[in-house]
């Protein structure tokens, strides 16, 4: 098998650090001079390398300032991934987690395609201790063994996952529907009251990290989204 162009492995092995979390948004990429040096190539190959890092989003390119870590590009999202404690702390509203299910489960039928082991856990979000909503979040441990031995006492489980594995990719679903019987006990709410429904996907790269379900008390949270003038017509 012919092996890969030095450009390539440039990339990938910088990709790799990205998308591991080794280097976080923000981070300092080598120079074009100091990656020569360590890969002992011509500043064309090296040029080559970071060109594709920036077409991907993954790094920033700015004269006189290097190559950084690109933040996550909410942007270009109808919708980022929230946190929402911060989301709360910024109403400022006190926030609090209460656990309610955690299990691992050994493949079968579960929401997370390509997924083996995997960990369930389901919550619920309170605001001024007034239950906002309740969670359903399935996480591979394929791609975040280290969250088998996380505690969500102090930290709940979405708040983790944004603070230590970077995410490339996130599609989102909104809807409503009425809660069960379980889920309006969680939320202290009447059997078939209506709830703001938001299931969501995410992904390193090709690799599935998390889907979730959260499901909120009609009238207690609302979702923005604000645009720019673009090609769209409305």
């Amino acid at each position: 098998m012919k092996p890969a162009p030095l450009h390539e492995r440039i990339r990938a092995e910088i990709e790799g650090a990205i998308l591991s979390g080794a280097l976080a948004p923000g981070s300092r990429i080598p120079s074009e001079l100091e990656l020569m040096g360590e890969y002992g190539c011509a500043r064309m190959t090296v040029n080559k390398a970071l060109s594709a890092l920036a077409a991907a989003g993954l790094v920033s390119r700015r004269k006189r300032a290097g190559t950084v870590v690109a933040h996550r590009r909410t942007e270009s999202m109808v919708l980022d991934v929230p946190d929402l404690a911060v989301e709360m702390a910024a109403r400022g509203q006190a926030y609090r987690y209460a656990p309610v299910e955690r299990r691992v489960i050994e493949g079968g039928a579960i929401p997370l395609p390509g997924s083996g082991r995997t960990l369930f856990v389901s919550g619920v979000h309170h605001a001024d201790d007034v239950p906002l909503a309740y969670e359903e979040r399935w996480i591979s441990l394929e791609a975040v063994p280290e969250i088998e031995a996380a505690d969500f006492a102090d930290m709940p489980p979405g708040s983790w996952l944004l603070r230590h594995i970077p995410w490339t990719e996130a599609e989102n679903r909104i809807g409503a529907e009425a809660a069960d019987r379980a889920c309006a006990a969680h939320l202290r709410i009447a059997p078939a009251a209506a709830c703001l429904t938001i299931e969501r996907r995410t992904w390193r790269g090709e690799e599935s990290i998390t889907f979730v379900r959260q499901h909120f008390v009609a009238g207690r949270y609302a979702l923005t989204a604000r645009f720019g003038a673009g090609t769209a017509s409305a």
